[in-house]
């Protein structure tokens, strides 16, 4: 953009003070915007699980979880049967810490946790709560596989288009919770992130709020 003000300036289209709008050296750190689905596509995707089959049913409580709770695709894939706290309705999530954090199982989220327990989960010696279906029915090798299994969903319900990947659930919870009117720090708590710089990403995805405090361009004419 420096540049081609320069340049700008060059051919006298524009006053040379034009230039100190746009500073120097600007950082690039969460310099990305969030690849977002809007909530409504969220619940078609959502309504597109099928549970006809055991892997049916496991994907759409993994779908479930990263929708409702904005969970990480290494949460999952870290969840162990000893996790999931029934009485109290909430899951033990150990994340990028040691240190373990309980969050609110919302109900629905639950039902399917225990559909796919009960009826489609194989009997194995394993811990884990997910588990590929074909023997021996062992625990997902990476969080990888998860962001594999959004695809195949995506797929199935004839998705296209969308951002892919398992992150974009989490991306597009917190954009709604602060369209909706969530302050950043209470969005920072639920998607428990360590600064507050890392929630900040999410102010660029709502551009009503942006246009509010959005300063006119120098030298603009009406």
């Amino acid at each position: 953009m420096r540049t081609f003000l320069r340049f700008m300036i060059g051919e006298g289209v524009c006053a040379p003070s034009l230039l100190l709008a746009v500073p120097s050296g600007v950082r690039r750190r969460l310099s990305t915007v969030p690849k977002t689905i809007p909530a409504s596509t969220i619940e078609e995707i959502v309504a597109s699980c099928s549970t006809g089959t055991a892997v049916e049913v496991r994907d759409r409580a993994i779908i479930l979880l990263l929708a409702r709770m904005a969970l990480r695709a290494g949460d999952i894939w870290q969840l162990h049967l000893r996790d999931i706290d029934w009485r109290a309705s909430r899951l033990r999530l150990h994340g990028k810490s040691r240190r373990g954090v309980f969050m609110p199982l919302p109900q629905d989220v639950g039902d399917a946790l225990l559909a796919y327990i009960e009826d489609a989960r194989p009997v194995v010696a394993s811990d884990r709560v997910f588990l590929r279906v074909q023997a021996p029915f062992t625990p997902f090798r990476s969080s990888a596989e998860i962001a594999g299994i959004v695809s195949r969903v995506l797929s199935r319900g004839g998705f296209v288009g969308l951002p892919t990947g398992a992150h974009v659930f989490r991306h597009s919870l917190a954009s709604t919770w602060l369209r909706g009117g969530a302050e950043l720090d209470q969005i920072g708590a639920a998607l428990r992130h360590a600064s507050r710089d890392t929630t900040a990403i999410y102010a660029k995805v709502d551009v009503d709020m942006l246009g509010a405090v959005a300063q006119p361009w120098p030298g603009y004419v009406a």
